[in-house]
């Protein structure tokens, strides 16, 4: 059976996936001021980084149409699969949801399966590449679908981040028991808790939180060796690549992937923060 999946341009895929034809992005809008950009192929992280430190109002994020999933969903694939931001962190799950509904209605029947990643970026990311990994093996449709959700329940994300105003003023830190002062260069490490944000910990400076968040992942992920961890970064490469190998030190994952952040988790995550999954 032939597959195809559609991902949210949260989903900061590998330029392998972004080329292949089983892979479709649909796309956020952003909004810094009066510029209105689309977070495809042509989104532009340096000039987009610029556009938001030169502004004084926060740069805002809108999840796309249903009418734009549905047009993804109307393909010669037989099984579709969605992978979506956190349905707590934006509108983009329930937009995909009716886009289903549309498709149904409208067009006809179809294996189409929504999965609310409880997550985003990286660990979107990881999903896609368990969905190919499942797809590929033979599954039927609904072993695919209970699979992967069970490998999405089991999923951790870990964030360190500059600066957490974005999030904060976007009302993403809701679930935050707590925040410390930026100007005492104290970096909250961050973890998803079922779809929401919490703190897991703090470091004096960028180096010593991603030092002790590497710890927190040695000393919590249970059978490294028969997982990916994914490491998304915001125009840090050479900072990504210190994480990895501070991960790698001491957990043997069976593989490690860099990826760059597209539109949406620059948005978030900010200029300098680093996303890890596994």
């Amino acid at each position: 059976m032939s597959f195809k999946i559609v991902v949210d341009s949260c989903c900061d895929l590998p330029a392998e996936y972004k080329k292949d034809p089983r892979f479709e992005v649909v796309p956020l809008i952003l909004q810094v001021d009066e510029h209105v950009i689309v977070d495809d192929d042509t989104f532009d992280q340096q000039d987009y980084l610029a556009k938001v430190a030169a502004s004084s109002e926060c740069a805002k994020t809108a999840c796309p149409s249903p009418e734009l999933y549905m047009k993804a969903f109307d393909c010669d694939a037989d099984d579709i699969y969605v992978i979506t931001l956190s349905s707590k962190l934006s509108g983009s799950y329930n937009s995909a949801l009716l886009g289903k509904n549309l498709y149904l209605e409208e067009i006809g029947e179809k294996n189409i399966h929504i999965i609310d990643s409880l997550s985003a970026s990286s660990g979107e990311v990881n999903i896609a590449y368990k969905v190919v990994d499942l797809a590929e093996s033979g599954l039927k449709f609904e072993d695919v679908v209970t699979k992967i959700e069970e490998y999405r329940d089991e999923m951790s994300t870990f964030f360190v981040l500059d600066s957490l105003e974005t999030l904060r003023k976007n009302g993403r830190l809701s679930g935050m028991k707590a925040l410390v002062a930026t100007t005492l260069n104290i970096k909250p490490i961050c973890y998803g808790t079922n779809g929401s944000i919490d703190q897991r910990g703090q470091g004096i400076g960028m180096k010593k939180a991603l030092v002790k968040m590497a710890d927190i992942i040695a000393a919590e992920v249970k059978n490294p060796e028969e997982k990916r961890v994914m490491i998304a970064h915001v125009n840090c490469y050479e900072r990504a690549c210190v994480v990895r190998d501070l991960i790698l030190k001491n957990t043997p994952f069976k593989e490690a992937v860099i990826l760059d952040t597209a539109g949406v988790s620059t948005t978030y995550a900010g200029d300098g923060g680093i996303i890890v999954t596994y």
